[in-house]
């Protein structure tokens, strides 16, 4: 099956990174390469893009579809927690821009196999490295009721979590949960029919939580946040595309806290702390996909795109 990833808010994206041709700028979520050759097609001869990816499949498809600029393009299979020791293994110390679009793309979601969606009986799996040991299988059939409640309820936001929980620990004292399946199906029988009928697909926040949980997503974008924005270039901007409210307030929090980062209290009619400001948040609010991608991409509907600059340049 091809790669195929509609790029969400492409457009906004790019004007936000306000590209120089001669620029070094990284895309930190590869996918298909719908972004980074917007990017690659706008540098001239000293320009440069970094494309990371952790899937196989994406890093595969991104090479043909970037392969027309040559050396310009540079692609590493890693995770965008690692950027500085990329750049550095490159020889690259600062960048003048950075996107991250934090959305599972089309094809993971499509590829029966690799267990993402509610839509196929496929084995459990959810890992986007298939390089990494934890699969959606373990969490499912290792966490502790508990643990399993904490990932649905925080992850999911969903509101039967704690049955939900209940109902995968009773079913697998009688036999492995093995497939989406399977699971589907407890998480059906977890949620009260007229719940059911009323607020989508009732697997939805619950394949949601186990795929954050597996990939650690909302971990690695905390950690990772005030690198990127360190290794940014006066000037440089940071497009973080978001698709739920947990990813959106993680970055919303770390770029208002660049932004203004003093620790004084309120009270305080000046400063002591020291702390000064790392650069600006461009998007007061989140930047959101108009009408017109609305009818053609579904999949943008909870897209959200907030820009950081880097200070000391206008």
């Amino acid at each position: 099956m091809a790669f195929s990833h509609k790029s969400v808010l492409l457009n906004e994206t790019i004007e936000g990174l306000r590209i120089r041709p001669d620029g070094i700028y990284v895309d930190g979520t590869l996918g298909g390469g719908g972004h980074s050759y917007e990017i690659a097609a706008r540098l001239n001869e000293k320009g440069r893009l970094i494309g990371i990816d952790q899937d196989e499949a994406a890093i595969e498809a991104a090479g043909i579809r970037l392969s027309e600029f040559g050396s310009k393009v540079t692609i590493v299979r890693s995770n965008y927690r690692n950027t500085k020791s990329v750049l550095s293994s490159l020889g690259i110390t600062g960048i003048d821009g950075m996107m991250l679009d934090l959305g599972v793309s089309s094809y993971q979601l499509d590829t029966e196999e690799r267990g993402f969606s509610y839509r196929f009986d496929t084995p459990l799996d959810m890992r986007m490295d298939q390089r990494q040991s934890l699969t959606a299988k373990n969490i499912v059939n290792e966490y502790s009721e508990t643990e399993l409640f904490h990932v649905i309820r925080d992850y999911g936001e969903d509101k039967f979590a704690k049955n939900i929980a209940k109902h995968i620990v009773k079913a697998r004292e009688t036999k492995a949960i093995e497939t989406t399946g399977e699971l589907n199906e407890i998480i059906r029988a977890a949620i009260p029919a007229k719940m059911r009928a009323e607020g989508g697909h009732p697997s939805k926040r619950t394949f949601q939580a186990i795929r954050i949980e597996c990939n650690r997503e909302l971990e690695v974008l905390k950690e990772s946040l005030d690198e990127l924005i360190g290794l940014l270039n006066p000037g440089g901007r940071l497009c973080i595309i978001t698709f739920h409210s947990l990813e959106d307030r993680i970055v919303k929090t770390a770029f208002k806290r660049a932004e203004n980062p003093c620790t004084c209290p309120p009270s305080f009619p000046v400063c002591v702390c020291g702390r000064t400001s790392l650069g600006r948040v461009v998007s007061g609010k989140p930047i959101l996909p108009g009408e017109e991608e609305l009818l053609e991409n579904a999949r943008s509907k909870s897209a959200k795109l907030r820009i950081f600059e880097k200070a000391g340049q206008e």
